[in-house]
């Protein structure tokens, strides 16, 4: 089981229609500016399909200060991940089980990955709530590496198909 949790407070309270503009052409949380955005399959209401990057979820629960979806993809993680407004407080809660490679693939890749792109989106919440973000989150040398690592991935030519030797 892993539960992972990061929580942001405020000077003030968050609007909840902060939540609202997840995944639309005006999202003011998503750092879409490093990291795969989010996408919606259509409107914040129960049963929409979205992801990003190779994450897939659905979503189950919508409500003016709270969002949950439940993971579709990859399929090595069975849970959810919500985010909740509390007053002056964003919350983001990734619950679930892991099987197969993801066991080993959540603590070495996906963690630390998750764990900055949600620091840099509560930063982005910060800067919608009170114009400014008094310290930015700093991506680590395992972070930067991981992503030289997917960036050269995605670059590297694949062996077509239609060739065989």
């Amino acid at each position: 089981m892993i539960r992972n949790v990061h929580t942001r407070r405020f000077p003030r309270p968050v609007p909840p229609e902060l939540l609202a503009t997840l995944g639309t052409e005006d999202d003011r949380l998503w750092p879409v500016a490093d990291w795969p955005p989010t996408r919606l399959d259509g409107p914040l209401v129960p049963g929409t399909t979205a992801g990003h990057g190779p994450v897939r979820y659905v979503l189950e629960e919508v409500a003016p200060d709270r969002l949950r979806f439940r993971f579709t993809a990859p399929t090595g993680l069975h849970g959810f991940h919500e985010f909740t407004i509390s007053g002056d407080a964003l919350t983001h809660v990734l619950e679930g089980t892991l099987h197969g490679w993801t066991r080993l693939s959540w603590p070495l890749v996906f963690r630390p990955l998750h764990d900055a792109l949600l620091e840099q989106l509560l930063d982005r919440a910060e800067l919608a709530v009170t114009g400014r973000v008094s310290r930015p989150a700093r991506w680590s040398r395992y972070i930067r590496f991981l992503r030289a690592l997917a960036r050269n991935r995605s670059r590297s030519p694949r062996p077509s198909a239609t060739l065989r030797a």
